[in-house]
């Protein structure tokens, strides 16, 4: 087994640095005394950055819907920086709405860049974690990748997708010294419910009570989110400086509430169908002794 170990001054790759959990994590490593590759679509945005800490900070193009694009980032800022210690998939965006409303088109975005934009960049950083032996992999998947709800099944479907990639991906890379925790927040005030939230262009009546009050809800909530992004930043940094890393890491005494709600209902659930669930074996043949 490979050293966990990870060295200091790290260097952290966080796509999706302009806004909310981004930018914020972005700030804290710098602070933290790390070096930083800030990759966004519009890398402009982040110049004061470089202002702030020009030796410890690259900026770099990155739009993670374009793979060649994400394995020049990620060999650019090795060459840079020599090293990538810590990868965070942090790009995406939520969509709101009911199964049936969301278009295939709207669909497809969502999951492009939710689902297939990490595993672009993580496809295309990899080669250099395994060559190093160490690193680690923070997936910013959500509460929602964990607990389905009205109103955000396409959302949920590709964070849900982000969970059992990151399950199999943590049991791939362990004996080389990596490792992958999946970021599990709830309702954090960043910009996820306002300008990174789209709505599905559609909207049927028949899903008013449904659907419908999901979007009024996240639309009354935007502005009041309970957590501090900048202490998500400080956990963030806090798991990947701990020797034994937690697999899933929630964030926000809501989604706390919420995960352990889900948990307690799928074992009462499991538990109260268990006689079915063992019956559907093959019955057992009974043989009879001859002489």
């Amino acid at each position: 087994m490979a050293s966990n170990v990870l060295p200091h001054p790290r260097v952290w790759f966080i796509t999706g640095s302009s806004t909310g959990f981004g930018r914020a994590l972005a700030e804290a490593v710098l602070t933290h005394g790390d070096r930083l590759v800030a990759t966004a679509r519009h890398p402009e945005r982040l110049q004061d950055l470089v202002r702030s800490s020009p030796d410890r900070v690259q900026l770099l193009p990155l739009d993670v819907t374009n793979p060649p694009q994400s394995q020049d980032a990620a060999a650019q800022a090795v060459a840079h920086f020599g090293r990538i210690d810590v990868l965070v998939n942090n790009a995406g965006y939520g969509l709101l709405g009911a199964v049936e409303e969301a278009t295939d088109a709207e669909t497809r975005q969502e999951l492009e860049t939710n689902f297939f934009g990490v595993l672009h960049v993580t496809r295309a950083v990899l080669p250099f974690l395994r060559r190093q032996r160490s690193g680690h992999i923070l997936m910013m998947a959500s509460v929602d990748g964990f607990i389905g709800e009205t109103g955000a099944g396409i959302y949920n479907a590709s964070k849900f997708a982000i969970e059992g990639l990151s399950e199999a991906l943590a049991q791939d890379v362990a004996p080389l010294g990596i490792h992958v925790t999946l970021i599990e927040p709830g309702y954090f005030r960043t910009d996820f419910t306002g300008r990174s939230l789209k709505e599905a262009a559609r909207q049927i009546e028949d899903y008013a009570q449904t659907s419908g009050v999901a979007r009024e809800q996240v639309r009354h909530i935007n502005g009041k989110q309970p957590g501090d992004p900048k202490r998500a930043a400080q956990a963030m940094i806090h798991v990947v400086e701990t020797a034994h890393p937690p697999l899933r890491l929630v964030l926000g005494a809501d989604a706390l509430s919420r995960v352990r709600h889900k948990l307690q209902q799928v074992k009462e659930e499991v538990d109260s169908w268990e006689a079915t669930t063992v019956s559907t074996a093959f019955a057992a043949t009974s043989t009879r002794s001859s002489g």
